[in-house]
């Protein structure tokens, strides 16, 4: 846990600071695949219910980000990536995100109670547990399975939105978690391939630090077939469709590919030109998600017109 302890005597916090201890890029996505998996759902939820569920579940997101920044300010200000975060920065206090982070958790879960339903809540409410109590305080500095079994996390936000429009969980919705927490490992270890000395440095056993780098290149070119198979498989549920069968095709063929190219790859070729291919396959699995979620949108969009889905 950290060490951090006063602000930076020159700098006073100011609102932008607090909104970045909720780590709002990660949120971004969260409040996408959300509001996705709401308006996928066979229920339609009045507009001002839909707005304030995911308004609810993405404070409930944030409030998972500060309560990461708090115990993990040691490692952030070791990293080179995160060293300029709030806490590590001096920009504000490890007291002040946690009393952030705790309050917000609260507000959050049960106000989704009250907009959408108590199920969504329940959903809301163990995903922050599993984010912060399992993965970052327990799974992240003792196992290398932190980002495997911790992806969880991040993959439940359209299954929360899915049941705030029913108030159930159906395959479509465990199709959804799935396909992101199957994209989060190979994720996060093209990462660590070209940030390995980061992880290093901080002592988070990633599997990059604790099997090698041969070994993680196995293990992205296994989790990006299953994926891929993930990602195709949604397409023949009622989420999915010609459009999106067609847009997962080209993404997976891409990503498998590139899965493919990293596997072969020996460390002295992936040195000589500075990690290229793995660089290249962690840039467009940041978009990866997007674009998946996007056509699950735009098919549940022209449904109605009889251009979505298979009929």
């Amino acid at each position: 846990m950290t060490n951090v302890q006063s602000l930076n005597p020159d700098h006073e916090p100011v609102f932008g600071d607090y909104i970045a201890l909720m780590k709002p890029r990660v949120m971004s996505l969260v409040v996408f695949t959300a509001f996705v998996g709401l308006m996928a759902a066979p229920v339609s939820l009045h507009p001002v219910e839909a707005f304030a569920a995911i308004l609810f579940i993405a404070i409930g997101a944030g409030a998972s980000g500060a309560l990461n920044m708090w115990w993990d300010a040691d490692i952030d200000a070791v990293m080179r990536r995160t060293k300029l975060r709030p806490i590590p920065s001096g920009r504000t206090t490890p007291e002040a995100a946690l009393s952030m982070g705790a309050a917000l958790s609260g507000m959050s879960v049960v106000m989704l109670g009250l907009a959408a339903n108590w199920h969504a809540a329940a959903w809301l409410a163990f995903t922050i547990f599993f984010y912060v109590v399992i993965y970052t305080i327990w799974l992240k500095r003792a196992t290398p399975q932190n980002i495997v079994i911790g992806g969880a996390a991040g993959a439940f936000p359209p299954l929360i939105g899915w049941v705030a429009a029913t108030g159930s969980v159906s395959i479509e919705a465990i199709l959804m978690f799935a396909l992101i927490f199957m994209w989060t490992p190979p994720h996060f270890w093209a990462l660590a391939l070209f940030m390995r000395s980061d992880y290093d440095d901080a002592k988070v056993p990633m599997l990059t630090v604790t099997h090698g780098r041969p070994s993680t290149r196995r293990h992205i070119l296994a989790y990006a077939i299953l994926q891929a198979s993930l990602a195709v498989g949604l397409a023949f549920t009622s989420v999915g469709g010609l459009i999106y069968l067609l847009v997962t095709l080209v993404c997976n063929v891409i990503v498998v590919k590139d899965a493919v190219r990293i596997w072969r790859r020996d460390e002295v070729d992936a040195e000589a030109d500075d990690f290229k291919v793995e660089r290249s396959f962690f840039k467009f699995s940041l978009f990866y998600l997007f674009i998946h979620f996007f056509a699950i949108l735009v098919e549940t969009l022209l449904t109605p017109y009889g251009f979505g889905g298979w009929s």
